[in-house]
């Protein structure tokens, strides 16, 4: 099964997910989606996935606290999109995708173990 983390390089939980993934060798791509921003239907089909757009996004993130007013209160997809594109960072991390179509966000060792059917 192929497995993409994305994610930013130099967040903690990004990287112990991915030594998490190394230490069970389990083979991955990882993405900074800060480098590599993901097309608006990418984050559409995550945020179907997720449980929508408030659950994608990191609230106690100092980007969100800095951004005025105005952006905290996006009322629709397209506003979502631009919001997540313009500042990737506010992305809850790692985003794991697998090419089975799952998508699950966020790192616990429990989690992974069950995620990848680590026993």
């Amino acid at each position: 099964m192929a497995t993409t983390l994305y994610g930013l390089a130099n967040c903690d939980t990004c990287r112990k997910a991915r030594n998490w993934l190394k230490r069970f060798d389990i083979a991955h791509d990882f993405v900074d989606y800060r480098d590599v921003r993901q097309s608006p239907e990418t984050l559409v089909e995550w945020k179907e996935k997720l449980g929508g757009w408030e659950a994608m996004v990191n609230k106690s993130s100092t980007t969100w606290r800095g951004l005025p007013p105005a952006r905290k209160t996006p009322e629709s997809d397209a506003e979502w999109k631009l919001l997540l594109r313009e500042y990737p960072q506010l992305i809850r991390r790692p985003v794991v995708v697998t090419d089975d179509g799952t998508v699950t966000q966020g790192f616990s060792d429990n989690g992974f173990k069950k995620r990848f059917g680590i026993g």
